[in-house]
């Protein structure tokens, strides 16, 4: 595998102090299928066995460890430093005991690994395993407030977009939804109206709230870049999600990046901190707006619009709606907004989506469903009550992970696409599931890597930079629900839906990934196979999806 993935190098450049060490590739030659079992699980292990016990042989375990092992997280974790201790030939474990100043007696491995605690003998050990420190440290403040200051234009149907919506905004209920296709450029549009938002007012706020840290930091990075077109002075850009920790009461003009899970939990800490954040926002926007109804959440948008009059209220999404055949769930969505909703509009055209494919702005899709008859037991039409996407339950799902037929058809799918395409994502059914279907891919001769949920940050980072680099070759990129939003690879061609869904706005998003047009800088036809059970509903049509909701905003506001 690359550098990029499998974080070694046998160069010497790559150790704090210049000395060779011992690399875990190396240490990897030496591990038997004990030792990688330790290191990635027995769920792994079982599942090849299950699909082709001929995959679990020495070579083909050692290659696999080499792709999925997070060398870091291996030293951080006792039992799998402790294995790759345990790998160290003689003479190297007797270097490494020195460089720790130990004098053993008796077990020398025994002795390195009762001593490797603490982060200074960590720091050691990972130097001697040949994993650097990170080369991009930037100071808390950094990454928690960056200025930016005045490249970035819009397409004409995407600016009357953005007027439209400005228009909504102005008059109450100054609520509005603006509804674009995945990969019709929703996120540029939004900046716009943004930056003119703030550009027309002085020492305000603008509150960008979002689930998914990739869609939070897309946000964050998107503003950077629109602003220095687009701003009229130096404005803060504030990130507070997961371990980013941005003053909010310190924010009196500029653009703030939260998580709705971490403003629900500073809201429950504190309300008032809410409330004082409201008095200073004048526009709040929410990315994916099919969320805005759901109880966690309804509150703190209510909180954020309603404080003021003059307080605006603006959701984005390619899917205005919760659910795929809850009418009731979906005109409560509607209602919350006032039933504004902006749609692109061109004329000659009643779906924008073929105006989009026709002009190059979207690719073509061309899908295929694959049938497979699976030993998965269920009743017909079992969804969860506590999805708010309407979605089949997690048990369910990952099920089909765990079905060797299911699991091989989606191998051989991804074998026949790598004919024809170069970059590929997949969606798994499971974390295991993901690294399963990567696994096999990489026995089978096809460079493949994994981005789960549990993926650490600079890992991620690694992964999806290589991925998009424009190197020759094919890639796949297997993944378990990250990726479906806030995730831009305008190369992937084709895409494979290896996870069941009833769900109109996850399959959406999943066949977003691989609708980049050449206007986009992607591509002008792209393969969409979804891997079915039979007895399960399934989706094939972006226009379809596109318009499915129209009848719910439609509604005139005294339908009942």
């Amino acid at each position: 595998m690359p550098d990029e993935v499998s974080l070694e190098s046998d160069s010497t450049s790559d150790f704090a102090d210049g000395s060779p060490g011992y690399t875990i590739t190396k240490a990897l030659r030496n591990a038997n299928k004990e030792h990688i079992e330790a290191l990635l699980g027995t769920e792994l292990i079982n599942g090849l066995e299950a699909l082709d016990a001929t995959l679990v042989c020495k070579e083909n375990l050692q290659q696999i460890a080499l792709q999925l092992l997070d060398t870091t997280e291996a030293l951080l974790s006792p039992p799998k430093r402790n294995c790759l201790i345990s790998l160290l030939p003689l003479q190297k474990a007797r270097e490494l005991s020195a460089r720790l100043g130990r004098t053993p007696k008796g077990d020398i491995y025994k002795d390195l690994m009762r001593a490797a605690e603490g982060a200074a003998t960590i720091q050691v050990i990972k130097s001697f395993f040949g994993v650097p420190e990170s080369r991009h440290v930037v100071s808390q403040q950094a990454a928690f407030m960056s200025t930016a200051s005045p490249r970035y234009g819009l397409f004409d149907h995407q600016n009357r977009a953005a007027l439209q919506v400005e228009a909504c905004l102005a008059v109450p209920p100054r609520k509005a939804v603006l509804h674009m296709p995945t990969g019709s450029g929703k996120t540029r549009t939004a900046m716009h109206i943004i930056s003119r938002h703030l550009s027309n007012h002085s020492a305000t706020v603008v509150a960008w709230f979002a689930q998914s840290s990739e869609l939070l930091e897309q946000a964050a990075s998107e503003f950077e870049n629109a602003w220095q077109s687009l701003g009229n002075r130096s404005v803060s850009v504030t990130r507070f999600w997961g371990a980013n920790q941005g003053e909010l009461s310190d924010v009196c003009d500029g653009f703030v990046v939260a998580g709705l899970a971490k403003m629900h939990a500073l809201y429950a800490r504190n309300p008032n901190a809410l409330l004082q954040l409201a008095d200073r926002t004048t526009l709040t926007v929410l990315d994916e707006a099919h969320q805005a109804v759901a109880p966690t959440y309804q509150h703190i948008l209510e909180v954020m619009h309603g404080k003021r009059p003059i307080n605006q209220l603006l959701g984005l999404t390619a899917t205005p709606g919760r659910t795929w055949a809850n009418v009731e769930e979906d005109r409560r969505l509607s209602d919350f907004f006032g039933k504004n909703k902006v749609s692109l509009t061109i004329p000659g055209y009643d779906n924008p989506v073929s105006y989009l494919i026709a002009e190059g702005y979207l690719a073509n899709p061309v899908f295929k469903l694959v049938k497979v008859a699976t030993q998965v037991r269920h009743a017909p039409a079992t969804v969860s009550s506590e999805t708010d996407l309407g979605d089949y339950p997690d048990t369910l799902v990952e099920s089909y992970g765990r079905d060797s037929a299911y699991t091989l058809a989606i191998v051989d799918t991804v074998l026949e696409l790598a004919r024809r395409h170069d970059r590929i994502i997949v969606f798994a059914a499971s974390v295991d599931h993901a690294k399963l279907v990567s696994s096999i891919l990489s026995v089978r001769g096809v460079e493949s890597s994994v981005v789960t949920g549990a993926t650490p940050s600079p890992l991620r980072h690694r992964i999806i930079s290589r991925f998009r680099a424009a190197s020759p070759g094919v890639q796949v990129l297997c993944n378990y629900g990250v990726l479906t939003t806030g995730f831009d690879a305008p190369s992937i061609s084709a895409a494979v839906i290896g996870r069941p869904t009833m769900s109109l706005v996850l399959y959406s998003q999943m066949v977003g990934r691989a609708t980049r047009g050449p206007r986009a800088g992607g591509n002008v036809t792209a393969e969409i196979v979804t891997i079915v059970d039979p007895s399960l509903p399934g989706f094939g049509s972006v226009a379809e999806a596109f318009m499915n909701w129209e009848d719910v905003w439609n509604e005139s506001t005294t339908a009942n």
